[in-house]
């Protein structure tokens, strides 16, 4: 099992990455943003950015649940129908949005999040979200936010992707 990440250090790395993704993303003309080939796949910068703000949704989405004493949504998307068709849905779902409303979207989910991470109170970081769970809120959450690697790295996973993008352009 994944270790707690104390929850400072989890709004640390959260900002780091942003800013690091929003450092790639400044490197590119709005025309880029919106071309496709990001990772040589179908995906643009801007539905990476979609994908993002879809996953720190899901986040806000499992932190009121989880106030509820209920299971995370995406808990049962991911049972149901898998994390490819999960990704898939949001990204199409957010496909037709401009460039400057997926940026500013991306960046006020994400000010949403830090917000809700920064109030949950300290004890509650370390204990179980639910009766049912074994598993800390701190893990829980950082799951949703993770990269393949870590917990709450879920922008640098993608950000090598985004800056050969840039460079390729």
């Amino acid at each position: 099992m994944p270790e707690l990440v104390p929850r400072e250090e989890a709004i640390r790395l959260l900002q780091s990455d942003r800013r690091s993704t929003e450092a790639a993303l400044a490197k590119l003309s709005t025309r880029q943003i919106a071309a496709s080939g990001l990772g040589g796949g179908t995906w643009s910068p801007k539905d990476l950015l979609g994908h993002l703000e879809s996953w720190e949704e899901h986040a806000l989405d499992a932190l009121d649940a989880w106030s509820r004493g209920e299971p995370a949504p995406i808990d049962r998307a991911l049972r149901e129908i898998g994390l490819t068709r999960v990704n898939a849905g949001e990204v199409e779902r957010k496909g037709s949005r401009s460039v400057a409303k997926a940026l500013s979207s991306w960046s006020a989910t994400h000010e949403e999040l830090l917000s809700a991470i920064r109030s949950i109170p300290g004890a509650a970081w370390g204990a179980p979200p639910t009766r049912r769970s074994r598993t800390a809120l701190g893990v829980r959450l950082g799951r949703i936010l993770a990269g393949p690697d870590a917990l709450f790295r879920h922008d640098q996973a993608h950000l090598q992707d985004l800056r050969s993008f840039g460079d390729s352009g």
